[in-house]
């Protein structure tokens, strides 16, 4: 192991900032402190949900594929919705504030996808706080709240609504309404994206174990209750409802009410349990155990977690690299899902993976559009995208001209979905988006005196490196692309064009010294991330085993240890484990995460140097160094190959659960 490596590991083992759990489980990760707090995003991909460590109070709601203009940066962002299940709580007219609790402690529970808020309020009640964005009901949450009171009390509970700035026009409403002898009321607010694009509303109401209780609106513009509590008897209610906007319905406001009046119908317990059932069914067809490393196995649970937060099956929806958590990135889709989360949800949730691919095809025409745009043809894909599927990247950055390897991540993308499911059908529907991204690079590349091919001015996978020539990432994906397209076209008897088969033959990929070239008249710099690795994972150009021991030992010191994103260590402990080297492969694999994990459940943050979790992108890295380099797992055009696998030394068993077509069970003692 090399030595900076260990010195490293070793810091951040013993860092005040690393995360650990006192007392823990393989499903809970528990919370005991409030400082330096970063929140779990309660998704169920549609909305996201942010914990916060007020009571009572989430910290902000995102609205999955929701987008409006930024005034901060001139292009779209994310927008974040109204916050529906915030609650005023007064006990003998004394209200409950963030300064005047004690014995807080906060549980969030992967297997349920809840997050529970614990605390009491002076020697007078304790109280339990519950929040879930339900994974059954796509635009419904629940907040639900237990007072135990520790004498006769009084308490007055009402619900408020926070509009973030990015909306306007807010306006709220409360109304009673009727149908035979049910009695509905209804709390709402209803407000628009800044351009007026949108109209977003949400809408809620109480549910009660027992008698329900009158409910009225103050003079704050909230809407509550009052009720006298006995000492030891326990009482729980809960605020419900949804979030809807104009993008799903044309009536966002009825839509939303109707999502209240629903949960009234159905109840606390019912709602509760519709949504662990949809949890449930998720882990029974996909999960990842690890026995002897309880540290690991709350880490890629965790990771799992938050994949399947941030997406649903059937949405044609994607996942942007902070999901549903914050507005990082604007929330735009990058290469991040087809490179480093589509291929955990592919192999574990297919129908997840298939949803991501469904975004980029509804896209493909804009796609050729902006192929069109710079004077290519075929199909070239924005390198950040949002809602419209055009260029969304800030009009500064270089990348969202230059960075054009994503038309080929895309496409490979497309390809590995065949394999895995051997849809011949689905591959004829699909076509366009092949063919068309391969006519673009016929379009793009630059034909040499000699006869070879060059992609000239590019921003490659290595961002530091700009307005360069033949980038081996880029190179190398449009190489595997436009082979997949030829292998795809003899399936379905398209016609292949000569182009593509000369290019993929002779496009460049430069050595020097017997080390693979960044790119042309690469001389050693620092790398942001890992870049010609990639081509002997996830790609397959470089398969011979001295060439990638080569590559590895010389470029996995070029990455920038400070602010180079964690995707990086995830793909070394891919290449190792898969050279059979366990103890470096389990050192990048604890790499992978470690550094970026944020105090107190271990979000992941983007790099060692930053503080903008969850950084999903990183999530599915180390989830591929678990199924593709330790599981044995192989993608091959015949679909999934399992190979031996290998285990660190500190893991007893690695059981995956639901891997291909088959959902299959493999198990690595």
């Amino acid at each position: 192991m090399n030595l900076n490596l260990k010195i490293a590991l070793l810091m951040l083992l013993v860092s005040p900032i690393t995360f650990g759990q006192t007392k823990s489980d393989e499903w809970h990760l528990y919370a005991n402190s409030r400082q330096n707090y970063f929140g779990v995003a309660m998704a169920n991909g549609q909305i996201g949900i942010v914990t916060d460590d007020t009571p009572l109070k989430t910290k902000e709601i995102f609205l999955n594929g929701i987008y409006d203009g930024s005034p901060e940066n001139g292009i779209s962002r994310i927008v974040r919705g109204i916050e529906f299940l915030n609650l005023h709580l007064s006990v003998n007219n004394q209200e409950i504030q963030s300064n005047n609790i004690d014995n807080w402690s906060q549980v969030v529970s992967m297997k349920e996808g809840t997050s529970t808020t614990s605390f009491t309020f002076k020697d007078l009640v304790s109280i339990n706080y519950t929040i879930l964005a339900n994974r059954a009901v796509p635009f419904s949450g629940m907040a639900i709240v237990e007072i135990i009171p520790k004498s006769d009390v009084e308490i007055m509970a009402s619900n408020y609504m926070i509009v973030p700035d990015e909306l306007k026009e807010a306006k709220n409403q409360f109304r009673v309404l009727k149908d035979n002898q049910f009695i509905m009321p209804v709390f709402g607010t209803t407000a628009k994206t800044l351009t007026g694009k949108y109209t977003v509303s949400a809408s809620t109401t109480f549910l009660f174990d027992g008698n329900k209780e009158i409910l009225k609106q103050t003079e704050k513009n909230e809407v509550g209750f009052s009720k006298k509590l006995v000492k030891g008897q326990k009482y729980r209610f809960a605020i419900a409802g949804g979030i809807c906007t104009s993008k799903d319905f044309t009536d966002p406001l009825n839509e939303s009410e109707r999502q209240a009046i629903y949960a009234l119908q159905e109840g606390i317990d019912n709602l509760l349990q519709r949504h662990k059932n949809a949890w449930s069914e998720l882990w029974n067809t996909g999960d990842i155990q690890i026995e002897g490393d309880l540290d690991a196995q709350q880490r890629v649970r965790f990771a799992l977690y938050n994949l399947y937060s941030y997406i649903r099956p059937g949405t044609r929806q994607s996942i942007a690299p902070m999901g549903l958590s914050s507005q990082g990135y604007n929330g735009h889709i990058f290469w991040d899902t087809e490179l480093w989360m589509y291929p955990t949800l592919l192999a574990l949730q297919p129908d997840m993976a298939k949803s991501c691919l469904d975004y980029r095809s509804d896209r493909l025409q804009k796609a050729k559009q902006k192929a069109t745009v710079y004077g290519y043809k075929g199909a070239m894909y924005p390198w950040e995208s949002d809602d419209t599927g055009e260029e969304a990247t800030p009009t500064w950055a270089l990348t969202g001209i230059f960075e054009q390897h994503i038309t080929a991540d895309v496409s490979i993308a497309f390809w590995n979905y065949y394999t895995y499911t051997q849809d011949k059908v689905w591959l004829k529907k699909e076509w366009d988006v092949l063919k068309q991204t391969a006519d673009f690079w016929v379009s793009r590349v630059h034909k040499n005196q000699d006869g070879s091919y060059s992609i000239l001015n590019v921003v490659g996978a290595d961002e530091y490196a700009q307005h360069i020539d033949d980038n081996a990432f880029t190179n190398a994906s449009v190489i595997e692309s436009l082979k997949n397209t030829i292998k795809a076209a003899a399936i379905l008897g398209e016609p292949v064009d000569a182009r593509w088969v000369e290019i993929s033959e002779h496009l460049l990929i430069h050595t020097k010294n017997g080390i693979t070239q960044n790119y042309k008249g690469y001389d050693g710099q620092m790398i942001k991330q890992a870049d010609v690795n990639l081509l002997s994972y996830p790609l397959h150009i470089i398969a011979e085993k001295k060439q990638i021991e080569k590559d590895l030992e010389y470029y996995a010191a070029k990455i920038d240890p400070k602010d180079g994103p964690a995707m990086s260590s995830g793909v070394l402990s891919v290449l190792y484990a898969r050279l059979g080297d366990r103890e470096k492969a389990y050192d990048y694999f604890v790499k992978s995460y470690l550094p970026n994990s944020r105090p107190p459940f271990g979000v992941f943050s983007e790099s060692a140097n930053s503080n903008n979790p969850y950084f999903a992108t990183g999530a599915g890295a180390m989830l591929q160094a678990v199924i593709y380099g330790f599981g044995g797992v192989e993608q091959t055009d015949s679909g999934l190959k399992f190979n031996k696998g290998i285990l660190p030394k500190k893991w007893k068993s690695l059981k995956i659960i639901g891997l291909g077509f088959d959902d299959k069970t493999i198990t690595i003692n």
